[in-house]
């Protein structure tokens, strides 16, 4: 199994509970909690794989599916609907944090390996890693995380970036992807909970 294939199925896993927990919190129906796990979890992937002029990855195989399904109805099965304030508890975080990294990591393997230049590699990573989520969001009439949370699409630019440097010097193996893997999921977590922001324009 190829990382592209591995990062890929922990980012399905991580952001199908993500929309799991967003869809809990506001109240959505059974339905929309699975509208929002499938859109967190695949809707990134979609865009990736069209702007990539590939069919997308959910239409040619039954894993993303069947690995969405699963999540939702294991998260049910332990009863994380009825645990009080979930978007703002571990769980959510980490899964998130998880998602974002994981997804920012597939798009930019998808962009190197399509010969996708500087520029290509840092959109192609932005898309996967918040496509799916801004969709959601944008559905359920909330404001999309890439645009209140801290540092939140800054990171998925960061693993962009540190994915084609190791392309440039040829050290992008399994190895040095796991290590931008971990370093990613800990800069998204340190930027939660320190409440890291970006500087804002101001008049003054």
């Amino acid at each position: 199994m190829s990382a592209l294939e591995i990062a890929d199925i922990i980012g399905v896993i991580c952001f199908a509970l993500s929309g799991f927990l967003i869809a809990v919190h506001y109240k959505l129906d059974i339905l929309g909690v699975f509208i929002s796990s499938f859109l967190t979890a695949l809707g990134g992937g979609m865009i990736r794989d069209v702007l990539a002029d590939k069919t997308p990855y959910v239409f040619s195989s039954n894993l993303p599916v069947i690995l969405v399904v699963a999540t939702v109805v294991i998260a049910l099965l332990f009863k994380l609907h009825k645990i009080d304030d979930l978007e703002g508890k571990t769980t959510f975080i980490i899964s998130d944090a998880i998602g974002l990294v994981s997804f920012s990591i597939t798009g930019s393997i998808v962009a190197i390996q399509n010969e996708f230049n500087f520029l290509g590699v840092l959109i192609l990573a932005f898309l996967t890693a918040v496509g799916g989520g801004t969709i959601r969001d944008i559905l359920i009439n909330r404001v999309p995380s890439i645009l209140v949370s801290e540092f939140y699409a800054t990171v998925a630019l960061i693993i962009a970036s540190a994915m084609f440097v190791l392309e440039i010097f040829e050290l992008r193996n399994i190895f040095s992807i796991m290590i931008v893997f971990i370093c990613g999921v800990i800069l998204r977590l340190l930027a939660y909970y320190k409440k890291w922001h970006l500087p804002t324009l101001s008049k003054e």
